[in-house]
């Protein structure tokens, strides 16, 4: 489908903003008005659809903010329930959990990148992860798995549509909780998630195939890690 409309713009509505094409508010797949908390968020994703050349083809990939935002209404408020599941299930077999037994240098760089970032959700939500060396897997501590669905299921269900696509991108429900509460930056939170392979760059090289790969995962990240900002509170009361 080619660019069909002239002008973008947004609208205070019932609660929140809408984003209108050529003054008609923009719907979702599902044919859902486009209804965002902020309007900050709103005026994002209006800058987005403003962008896309004039007869030139609309392309989702090129929208990640819409995205989020369809997604959110479309897909995870019917079934939000699964979507909390599917993002929590990682707990149980986090990233930063996992670390190599050599050589010596990369144990320290995953010591260093990773260990904070288990220590800050120990404190800030009482989930005190268990990190294993080598390929053994390792039984996480109930509670500590409930207390990070707990902090999940705290998120709107727009912020849920980021959060989810964080994680699985990361593997890593820390990492996607540390960016959603500012204590990670999108940069930071690629560079923690693509620890090994950035590791292995460092000393072999990168391909052309790696490269573009980690273009898009770093402008996934980046996206979603906007998103959230624009959302400016993520989890529903507030921190």
């Amino acid at each position: 489908m080619k660019r069909f409309y002239e002008q973008t713009g947004v609208e205070p509505a019932d609660g929140g903003w809408r984003i209108l094409l050529d003054g008609r508010p923009m719907r979702t797949p599902a044919k859902s008005i486009l209804l965002v908390p902020t309007r900050a968020l709103a005026e994002a994703i209006a800058a987005e659809w403003n962008e896309v050349p004039d007869k030139a083809e609309i392309n989702v990939s090129h929208l990640p903010l819409t995205r989020f935002a369809a997604t959110g209404l479309d897909r995870v408020t019917p079934q939000r329930d699964r979507v909390v599941d599917d993002t929590a299930k990682y707990a149980a077999s986090d990233l930063l959990c996992y670390r190599a037994t050599d050589p010596a240098s990369l144990v320290k760089r995953q010591h260093d990148t990773w260990q904070g970032l288990l220590d800050w959700a120990a404190e800030r939500y009482g989930a005190r992860l268990k990190v294993v060396s080598g390929m053994t897997f390792v039984d996480q501590p109930a509670d500590a798995v409930t207390a990070l669905k707990t902090a999940v299921a705290a998120h709107s269900d727009m912020a849920l549509s980021a959060l989810y696509n964080l994680t699985h991108i990361a593997g890593s429900i820390v990492i996607a909780l540390a960016v959603a509460e500012g204590r990670l930056t999108a940069e930071q939170a690629f560079g923690a998630a693509q620890l090994d392979e950035l590791y292995q760059i460092e000393r072999w090289g990168e391909d052309p195939v790696a490269t573009e790969r980690h273009k898009g995962i770093r402008k996934d990240i980046d996206a979603a890690a906007r998103f959230l900002v624009l959302l400016e509170d993520a989890r529903l009361g507030g921190k």
